[in-house]
C-alpha cells in the first residue's frame, strides 16, 4: 500500500497511536485521560498484525482503495494526514474497533459509518465536519472515548447519544463553533465519567443531564451559561465542575449538597456577593475558585 506520491505506507509501525496523536492529556490540559490512553495501547499490542493498520503522517489526500478490503482489521490510524471524505466502503470495515482520523480535512461522514458497530475508540478531532450522520446513533459500543474536538458542528441529531450507554469519556469542546443546544439524549449516557463541553456557546444544558449517574466530571467553560438545570442536583459521583468564563451571577443552594464535589471553579462569572451555597461548600473543605 502507498501513499502520496508513491512512498511505501508501513502497517505496522513501531510507533503507536500515542505518540502520535496530540498527547491529550491532563498535563497537556487538552483533556483526554491518560487511563484510557494506557487501555487502549495494551488492547493495540494485543493485536495481530493483519489486525491493525497505521496510515498516520503519510502526506494521504484520501484513504487508500485497497484499504477497505481488510475486513480483518480492528485498529486503524489515519492520524495527520490530508484526507477530505470517507467512501461508504468504510462500512465493510465492520471490525474495527479503534479509528482514529484526527487532524485530516473531512467535512462529513457517510451513513454507511454507522455500520461500525464494533467501535470502542473514536477520535475525529480537529477536522471541519459540519455534521454527524443520523446512522451515528448505532455506534452503542463506543465505550472508551469520543473525541470530536475543534470541528465546525452547529447540531447534533436529537436521539444521538440514546443509545452510547457505554461510553465513558466525551469531548465537545468545539472552539469557535456555535453549537450553542445540545440534544436531550447527552442524558442517556449512563457510564458518561468525563465531559467536556467548552467554547460551543451553550445557552442551558439539557433538562436530562441528571441522568449521568456517574459523572466525576464536567468542564462548561466558555460558554453563555447563566442557570443550572436542578436535575444536577442527582450527580452524586460529581467531583470538579468547571463554569469558568460563563454568565452566573449566584449558583443554585443545591449544588452545595452535592456530597462528593471538591472543586467549583467560577472564575470570569459577574457572581454578587454573599452567596450561600459558596460559603457551605467553602466551609466543608471544597476549593471554589471566583
Amino acid at each position: 500500500m502507498r501513499g502520496a506520491g508513491g512512498q511505501a505506507i508501513v502497517a505496522d509501525r513501531s510507533r503507536t497511536q500515542f505518540d502520535l496523536l496530540r498527547r491529550r492529556s491532563r498535563l497537556e490540559c487538552d483533556g483526554v485521560p491518560k487511563l484510557f490512553y494506557s487501555q487502549n495501547l495494551a488492547a493495540e499490542n494485543s493485536l495481530q498484525r493483519d489486525q491493525k493498520l497505521d496510515l498516520s503522517n503519510a502526506g494521504l489526500k484520501e484513504l487508500p482503495a485497497d484499504l477497505f478490503e481488510r475486513v480483518e482489521l480492528r485498529f486503524l490510524n489515519a492520524y495527520q494526514n490530508e484526507v477530505s471524505f470517507v467512501p461508504p466502503e468504510i462500512g465493510r470495515l465492520a471490525s474495527l474497533e479503534t479509528v482514529i482520523l484526527a487532524n485530516n480535512r473531512l467535512t462529513k461522514l457517510p451513513e454507511q459509518f454507522g455500520l461500525l458497530v464494533q467501535l470502542r475508540t473514536l477520535d475525529l478531532g480537529h477536522n471541519q465536519i459540519a455534521e454527524l450522520p443520523g446512522s451515528f446513533a448505532n455506534l452503542e459500543n463506543l465505550s472508551d472515548y469520543l473525541y470530536l474536538h475543534d470541528n465546525r458542528l452547529q447540531t447534533l441529531p436529537e436521539g444521538i447519544f440514546e443509545r452510547l450507554t457505554k461510553l465513558r469519556y466525551l469531548n465537545l469542546n468545539l472552539s469557535d463553533n456555535p453549537l450553542q443546544h445540545l440534544p436531550e439524549s447527552l442524558g442517556a449516557l449512563a457510564s458518561l465519567e468525563e465531559a467536556r463541553l467548552e467554547n460551543i456557546s451553550l445557552e442551558k444544558l439539557p433538562a436530562r443531564i441528571g441522568g449521568l449517574q456517574r459523572l466525576d466530571e464536567i468542564a462548561l467553560r466558555n460558554n453563555q451559561l447563566s442557570a443550572l438545570p436542578e436535575s444536577m442536583g442527582a450527580l452524586h459521583e460529581l467531583t470538579r465542575l468547571d463554569l469558568r468564563g460563563n454568565r452566573f451571577r449566584s449558583i443554585p443552594d443545591w449544588l452545595a449538597a452535592l456530597p462528593k464535589l471538591r472543586k467549583l471553579d467560577l472564575r470570569w462569572n459577574p457572581l454578587t456577593r454573599g452567596c450561600k451555597a459558596i460559603h457551605e461548600l467553602q466551609s466543608r473543605g471544597c476549593r471554589v475558585l471566583t
